[in-house]
C-alpha cells in the first residue's frame, strides 16, 4: 500500500505561482514515478507531468511546458509541482499518482495509487 497526500493548493490571481506537494509513504519512494494530473469540473482527469525514480528525467503536457516543473526529493519522500504564469484554464483538482512504469507514465491507467487531491482555483 502507498499512501499520498497531496498539499498547497488554494486561489491565485493568473500569472501567479503555486507549488504543490505530495507525500507519500508506505513503500520506497525512491523506486518508482510520480505523476500529477488534473481535472476540471465537467472534464476527465489529464496528464500534468511525471517524473523518473531519479529526477534525471521529466514529462510534461503541452498545455504547461515552460511554466511547470515537477521535482521530487526521495530523502522526504515527496514530490512537487511548481507551477508558474498560471492561467485560469489551470483552474483544477490536482493528484498525485504513483507508477512502477515510467515508460507509460503520461497514461492515467498506468498509475496504481492516487492522493486525494488539492484544488488550485486561478482567477483572472
Amino acid at each position: 500500500q502507498v499512501q499520498l497526500v497531496e498539499s498547497g493548493g488554494g486561489l491565485v490571481q493568473a500569472g501567479g505561482s503555486l507549488r504543490l506537494s505530495c507525500a507519500a509513504s508506505g513503500r520506497t519512494f525512491s523506486n518508482y514515478a510520480m505523476g500529477w494530473f488534473r481535472q476540471s469540473p465537467g472534464k476527465e482527469r489529464e496528464f500534468v507531468a511525471a517524473i523518473n525514480w531519479s529526477g534525471g528525467s521529466t514529462r510534461y503536457a503541452d498545455s504547461v511546458k515552460g511554466r511547470f516543473t515537477i521535482s521530487r526529493d526521495n530523502a522526504k519522500n515527496t514530490v512537487y509541482l511548481q507551477m508558474n504564469s498560471l492561467k485560469p484554464e489551470d483552474t483544477a483538482v490536482y493528484y498525485c499518482a504513483y507508477t512502477p512504469v515510467y515508460m507509460n507514465a503520461m497514461k492515467m491507467g498506468m498509475y496504481d495509487y492516487w492522493g486525494q487531491g488539492t484544488q488550485v482555483t486561478v482567477s483572472s
